[in-house]
């Protein structure tokens, strides 16, 4: 029998096990908002890796926006060696997990199984990509224990919130380097048989309009700042998002409508702050002297950042010569490059491979309409030889009753167990 079929018998055998496995992520609530659960999870994952033979770091990102004493960001890192010289192959997977939102009709935590779905908050993004990785590893280092080279499994911090406390820190250790790393997979839900080879860019500002308080029956002594910001977002309307829908990209982005430019408003406070909710009074009469946007800017890998920035002080520029009173601020929050692979990068080969081989079919190459982690890996460690590849639905992530399938994330981890065959043990 050959190595392939081996690796697929394998993980056939450890169905259960990868079930339990999943459910176990599950149940650990690493919400994130505020980021809690963090080292149980990658304590519980240090104990089974360390077992099956891997040296394993509990890593906390000291001072990364976030960390504290009550919520400390930590990281696993666990990594195995092989007998022979060799290249390392690296699975990187974010535990953490979004807020729980409303609609649920499960236990977001009770990782119950309806047929061939464990449901979950983070089922599918990405604690079923992570067991996925782990079964994956395992599995082959039943079925190859002379390979060449290194295995190492991470699971990452704060990947919803930009994975300054997780990915960011550790490529900024040098944990991605080319040197040390030379092949990563990112078990992030793109679907079993796509292979993501990037995503597009982000911009996130913050737009404040001023005014002058003045009191709320007499309007005409003040200046409101909301008014100000109402006029903004009607320029918006009228001049920036027909703009943005006519900017197409080559990047073979999902779904179709991120293959345009796209702006979010992403909140909007104006005026007094709301009040606790026992608070039982009426507000008091004001005009409002403060209002804020946040956007979030999405762009493509043919646009530049700098004229991305120049479309927003342009459309302030034209509201302010109709509004005699108007002033404002644009403050950057957060910006990302694009990033993309090449095609012919080793590990888009490998995996393109191994699907083909599992599935019977050809890989789909697609990029993310929005960032992960690859961008750290891209832009700190310098390592482009870097994908997402893992089970589940892009767009069940961040929903109520979010789930992933368990037939899906037994053929990514033969996917992955196929491509470390062949990166590993040719």
């Amino acid at each position: 029998m050959d190595l392939a079929a081996r690796l697929k018998l394998e993980i056939d055998s450890r169905h259960d096990d990868l079930v339990a496995l999943t459910q176990d992520l599950i149940r650990i609530p690493t919400l994130n908002p505020p980021g809690r659960h963090y080292l149980e999870i990658c304590e519980y994952l240090a104990d089974r890796l360390g077992a099956r033979g891997f040296s394993t770091e509990l890593i906390r990102a000291h001072d990364a926006p976030g960390d504290s004493e009550r919520y400390p960001r930590w990281n696993l890192v666990a990594r195995i060696e092989g007998g022979r010289p060799g290249e390392c192959v690296h699975f990187n997977s974010h535990h953490d997990v979004v807020e729980i939102g409303h609609g649920w009709t499960r236990d977001p935590f009770g990782a119950e199984i309806e047929g061939d779905r464990i449901y979950g908050r983070g089922a599918c993004d990405m604690k079923g990509g992570l067991a996925a990785s782990v079964i994956a590893a395992e599995a082959f280092l039943a079925a190859c224990p002379d390979f060449a080279g290194a295995i190492e499994v991470s699971a990452t911090a704060d990947e919803e919130t930009g994975g300054y406390g997780g990915v960011a820190y550790l490529a900024a250790q040098g944990r991605f380097d080319p040197a040390r790393v030379q092949h990563v997979i990112i078990p992030e839900p793109l679907h079993k048989d796509q292979i993501c080879l990037g995503h597009r860019g982000v911009w996130w500002a913050e737009i404040e309009t001023m005014g002058r308080i003045a009191h709320g029956s007499m309007p005409f002594l003040g200046d409101s700042a909301i008014r100000h910001m109402g006029a903004v977002l009607a320029e918006m309307e009228e001049t920036l998002y027909p703009l943005l829908l006519g900017k197409r990209t080559e990047m073979p982005v999902i779904p179709e409508g991120a293959r345009a430019s796209t702006l979010n408003v992403n909140s909007i406070h104006g005026g007094e702050p709301e009040q606790e909710a026992d608070y039982t009074g009426l507000p008091a009469p004001c005009v409002a002297d403060r209002c804020r946007i946040v956007i979030d800017r999405r762009f493509l890998i043919e646009e530049d950042l700098t004229e991305v920035k120049a479309e927003i002080t342009a459309l302030m520029e034209r509201v302010k010569v109709r509004r005699p009173t108007f002033r404002y601020e644009i403050r950057d929050l957060f910006e990302v490059q694009p990033s993309m692979t090449e095609h012919d990068a080793p590990v888009v080969r490998s995996t393109a491979a191994a699907i083909e081989a599992v599935l019977g079919r050809e890989a789909a190459y697609v990029v993310s309409p929005g960032t992960y982690d690859q961008k750290h890996i891209d832009r700190i460690g310098r390592l482009k030889n870097c994908i997402a590849y893992g089970p589940g639905l892009l767009e069940l992530a961040h929903q109520p009753d979010e789930w992933v399938g368990i037939t899906d994330m037994a053929d990514s981890a033969k996917v992955m167990a196929l491509v470390l065959a062949e990166l590993l043990a040719p």
